[in-house]
């Protein structure tokens, strides 16, 4: 015997139903904090930003490789 049910219902009727919380409070919020983060952190993504970050961690590692061949020489 093959019994099919079909239930029609949004699913926040059936997170009800099933005694699911509503979390979409908590969605909200999360969501408009990511929002404040990315909209704060847009500065950093400008192309001058990068680069500078970029550049000083080229710089750096250069040093550190330099420093690595000289001790590796003596």
């Amino acid at each position: 015997m093959k019994v099919n049910v079909e239930i029609d219902c949004t699913p926040a009727e059936a997170r009800a139903f099933l005694g699911l919380p509503d979390v979409s409070p908590l969605n909200e919020a999360m969501v408009s904090e990511m929002q404040k983060r990315m909209s704060e952190n847009v500065a950093a993504m400008q192309p001058e930003e990068l680069m500078k970050t970029w550049t000083s961690f080229g710089l750096q590692a250069q040093e550190q490789f330099r420093k690595l061949m000289e001790a590796a020489v003596k």
